[in-house]
């Protein structure tokens, strides 16, 4: 079987592949590391052979992770690494080993799966988008806050501004004006995530008329697919990329 981890700054997204790496036998979202070996440890039948891994977190904590998973299950991780080109894919930042790791490997996984121009956002605790040409040149991309830390801002700065995730789910419910601050916290913050992927659309088109293929992924990605009707929504985006990166022999 094969471990894929997706290590961010606030969660690790994981799964466990069938050795042809076909089938998902297993997969979650947890927020410790502890945690993650919990849940993989439920795995019915559990044998690793390989694992690999992309993480956002600094050296020594990417570092005491593969440790303890060494430890705990036999397996050597294999890290994804910033790279110049790859699978026809060029980094555009002028240091391309500053890129976000998540971020090249959505891209590798988008340009692969369009096979041309692609536009990729994910949304997660913060919101990402990145313009990839026709002929695999990253073009740059734009970076905001995602919902988590647009509500969590306010929380922090605005004293009377204190309610539940249960809440928060319910006012999304409608995008009418809203009538408690629940709903108006809300329903403007996710007004202005849609407003951001409206531009980089306009944006996109600006630069291929209609020869692209929007890409949707992260956590929060179906909060606006429906301004986006014609994107691919692809929640495991990332691990596209990571197998590319970090293939198995």
């Amino acid at each position: 079987m094969i471990l894929e981890l997706d290590c961010g700054n606030s969660f690790i997204k994981w799964r466990v592949l069938a050795a042809n790496a076909r089938q998902v036998m297993g997969e979650g979202v947890v927020d410790s590391d502890l945690a993650l070996l919990d849940g993989v440890r439920a795995i019915e039948g559990l044998s690793l052979v390989f694992c690999r891994l992309v993480s956002v977190r600094t050296a020594e904590e990417t570092a005491s992770l593969t440790a303890l998973l060494s430890a705990t299950f036999g397996v050597s991780a294999v890290c994804a690494a910033p790279a110049l080109e790859m699978s026809g894919v060029r980094n555009g930042y002028e240091s391309f080993e500053r890129l976000g790791l998540d971020r090249w490997l959505a891209m590798l996984g988008g340009f692969h799966l369009a096979a041309g121009a692609c536009l990729v956002l994910d949304f997660g605790t913060a919101v990402t988008a990145d313009f990839i040409a026709p002929d695999g040149e990253h073009l740059g991309g734009f970076i905001c806050p995602g919902m988590p830390l647009m509500r969590n801002q306010l929380r922090t700065h605005t004293r009377k501004i204190r309610y539940g995730d249960v809440a928060a789910e319910r006012a999304l419910e409608s995008l009418v004006p809203g009538r408690t601050t629940v709903e108006a916290v809300e329903r403007g913050c996710l007004l202005m995530l849609r407003g951001f992927v409206m531009t980089q659309l306009e944006l996109a088109r600006s630069y291929w008329g209609e020869n692209f293929v929007v890409f949707l992924t992260g956590g929060d990605a179906d909060l606006v697919s429906e301004v986006v009707p014609e994107a691919r929504v692809v929640p495991d985006l990332v691990f596209v990329g990571l197998a590319m990166a970090c293939p198995l022999s």
